[in-house]
């Protein structure tokens, strides 16, 4: 059974390592949805359902139990060109160091 909903684009079940070295099956569900709820474009009854959908299909499936909601790798530039504020301590860490 795969994971299908008009909101994802993709899904694909993965094996992650946990820390202790456990191997989980995870469901990773890739979607064009904004994630970020700090964004304006942000919507969370969208965000919900898609979420929903997800914990729905893991309570039938034998081969994941936990899930990962992703936007698209190509979304993901437009998050990083985006403006960024640093307040003046942050931008202090970043300066090269004087010469001498």
């Amino acid at each position: 059974m795969t994971f299908s909903h008009p909101l994802a684009r993709h899904a694909k079940v993965f094996t992650a390592q946990t820390r202790d070295g456990e191997a989980r099956q995870i469901l990773a569900v890739v979607t064009t949805v904004e994630l970020d709820p700090r964004n304006d474009r942000y919507k969370k009854g969208l965000v919900d359902k898609l979420s929903a959908a997800a914990r729905d299909y893991l309570a039938k499936s034998d081969h994941a139990k936990e899930f990962v909601l992703l936007n698209r790798p190509k979304d993901w530039r437009q998050a990083a060109e985006a403006p960024r504020h640093h307040s003046a301590a942050a931008s202090a860490r970043h300066e090269p160091p004087p010469s001498a």
